[in-house]
Formats: structure tokens, C-alpha cells, sequence
């Protein structure tokens, strides 16, 4: 991996659950652009020496005056959207409420049941995944529909973006 003074790096976490994370090279240690860089992270502001892994990627900074980066945002654009479940099992039935908490435009919720049938063997977490799988697959949904409203007050005439 090789990078310049202001370029892009973008690293993913680790850890199922962890943030991806992108920041701007402010200083390359090697004439050659190998690793270390220093970065300052988009998220915090802060700077850090960073050696990359093999989850990581460099993007080359725009070469031209006016010339935009190639990614699909500017990189000082990193969004995160957070989603809170909440399980409850009670006998043969499991509800699943998930949340989205942080970053949505507006707020915006999801249930999800399961029950299980009296002739199946107790499995601890099998009610749990069903119902969370369907709160999930409902507030896809949702996002989708409130998408499709979005455009369509955008745009003037009815959008559905069901089943793309």
C-alpha cells in the first residue's frame, strides 16, 4: 500500500459492530508512500500514526484544482445510523422492537414476532433470530417506503422502490 499527503484512508473495524473509519494522510513517514501514515480522522479531528492493515484502502486526493474525489462522497462525509433491538420472550413468544436511534431523518421503528410451535424442541436463541430478522426486514421496509415518498415529493409523481 502506497499513499501521498492528502489522500484518503478509509479502514474497516475489526469487529463485527465496530465503525468503519476514514481520515486524510497528513504525513507519509517513507519517501517511497509505504506505511506508516499519519492520519487525522474524519470522525474526531485527532491524528494518529496508522499502520494499515488488510482492511484498509487508500484513495488518491484529487490532482487537479476542482477535481473531485471518485468516491461516491467527499471524504469528509462519514455518516452512521444506529439501530437498537430490544428482545422479549415471554413463554412460546418472542417480540423484537428495533429502533433506528441515530442518524435517520426521522424516527422510525420496527416489530418483529415469532412463536414457537408446542411440538418443537427448546432452542434458546431460534425465537430470537426469527423475530429480530423480521423487525430488521420490516424497518427495511419502512426505509424504503420513506425513500420512496422522498422522491416522489422530489420528483413530482409516485416512486416505489419495493422489491429493487
Amino acid at each position: 500500500m502506497k499513499a501521498s499527503v492528502g489522500d484518503r484512508i478509509v479502514m474497516a473495524s475489526n469487529h463485527v459492530d465496530g465503525p468503519v473509519r476514514d481520515g486524510r494522510i497528513v504525513e507519509v513517514r517513507h519517501d517511497d508512500g509505504t506505511p506508516p501514515f499519519l492520519v487525522e480522522w474524519t470522525d474526531t479531528g485527532a491524528t494518529g500514526l496508522v499502520f494499515p492493515g488488510p482492511d484498509a484502502h487508500v484513495e488518491a486526493s484529487p490532482s487537479q484544482p476542482g477535481e473531485t474525489w471518485s468516491g461516491a462522497s467527499p471524504p469528509s462525509q462519514l455518516k452512521k445510523w444506529r439501530v437498537e433491538v430490544d428482545v422479549i420472550e415471554a413463554g412460546d413468544e418472542t417480540t423484537a422492537h428495533v429502533m433506528l436511534v441515530e442518524g435517520c431523518p426521522a424516527p422510525l421503528g420496527a416489530d418483529g414476532h415469532a412463536r414457537r410451535n408446542p411440538h418443537d424442541l427448546q432452542a434458546a436463541d431460534i425465537g430470537d433470530e426469527v423475530a429480530v430478522a423480521r423487525a430488521l426486514h420490516r424497518l427495511a421496509d419502512g426505509l424504503l417506503e420513506m425513500a420512496s415518498a422522498d422522491i416522489a415529493t422530489t420528483e413530482g409523481h409516485p416512486v416505489s422502490l419495493r422489491g429493487s
